[in-house]
């Protein structure tokens, strides 16, 4: 198939491109490259697609609503997967602007050009973090999220809702993928995995929001790309028992669905820096904090309608998936112990 990924130099969309184009599929990427971090490691990434022969790139923002039309008219799209955000809770509440044009003018671009280029699924980037003030663990697919904390989550639960109004007035079936806490090699660097290890390696204080009372069900990347993966072939469809009587929010009466890709497994968050200092050898300097506008003191994925969908569920340890970013990070910083 021919699929487009948007953001696919960032740490989500690099690793499933990669996958897809080791799968045979052709991958249009597309990626407005921005500096909300160091532009260095986008780069990297997108040189490590590149050579790829079934891979074409697109400099280009989402909110250019002429470039993206250009992307869909000069390639005939099956697939669409968008992963192209303004990522992260906090600086939503420093910068909101940013996140309305990017996650919602540039996410109705996205739904358009499916419809006008008759694309045959649309796959899209949600977040747990539409769970907000929901305190009932694990978070369910079919539970309310009609109370974000944040400006980042409100998108991404508007995301959801656009993304029904497409499937019920133009039958496009539309996948919304709940992410987790993503973690693994060529991650993010504002991510606390990313940050912590920088950190301690460098004798730094790390942070450490609500005072380490934290429980995050964090979600290796493989696990992450797998699943998307799986869900290629598996468009959403009409949920033939839904009523509007007693709504299931998690499906439809239109082709339309929400999943979350989660461990199911939550961490403590002074086990996970734990973890990290085990695989470097290196105590942290904890700095211990409040917790911090918009964060939930935890979260916890119910995957059981992906499982029953895919017969996939992510399951790699915090051990492993630790390890294998900190291998990762030494080798590209070229960092010796």
């Amino acid at each position: 198939m021919k699929i487009l990924v948007t953001g696919s130099s960032g740490f989500i969309g690099y690793h499933l491109s990669e996958k897809l184009l080791l799968m045979g599929h052709e991958v249009i990427g597309f990626d407005d490259m921005n500096d909300y971090y160091e532009t260095s490691l986008k780069e990297a990434r997108l040189g490590k697609l590149i050579p790829h022969k079934c891979f074409k790139f697109y400099h280009a923002d989402l909110v250019d609503r002429k470039k993206v039309q250009t992307v869909f008219s000069e390639n005939e799209i099956d697939i669409v997967v968008n992963l192209a955000a303004q990522a992260g809770v906090r600086y939503s509440i420093e910068n909101p602007y940013v996140y309305i044009d990017t996650n919602i003018v540039g996410f109705i671009n996205v739904l358009e050009m499916c419809r006008q280029y008759n694309v045959k699924q649309l796959l899209y980037a949600s977040s747990s973090s539409v769970y907000g003030a929901n305190t009932t663990l694990p978070f369910s697919v079919h539970d309310t999220v009609d109370h974000p904390l944040s400006l980042y989550a409100a998108t991404k639960k508007a995301n959801e809702l656009m993304a029904h109004t497409y499937s019920s007035l133009y039958n496009l079936p539309t996948t919304g993928l709940r992410f987790f806490t993503v973690y693994g090699p060529w991650g993010r660097p504002d991510m606390a995995l990313f940050k912590f290890t920088k950190n301690i390696i460098e004798g730094k204080p790390i942070d450490i929001f609500n005072n380490g009372k934290m429980m995050r069900d964090f979600t290796y990347v493989d696990d992450i790309v797998e699943s998307i993966s799986r869900l290629l072939h598996k468009p959403a469809m009409p949920n033939p028992d839904w009523s509007g009587k007693n709504p299931d929010p998690g499906t439809s009466y239109a082709p339309y669905k929400v999943y979350n890709i989660g461990n199911n497994s939550p961490v403590n968050l002074m086990d996970f820096i734990s973890a990290i200092e085990e695989k470097l050898g290196k105590v942290a300097i904890k700095n211990f904090m409040a917790l911090q506008d918009g964060d939930v003191p935890a979260t916890y994925a119910n995957v059981d309608d992906l499982y029953k969908e895919i017969v996939f569920k992510p399951k790699t340890s915090i051990k492993d998936g630790v390890g294998k970013f900190v291998d990762w990070y030494l080798a590209y910083y070229q960092i010796k112990l």
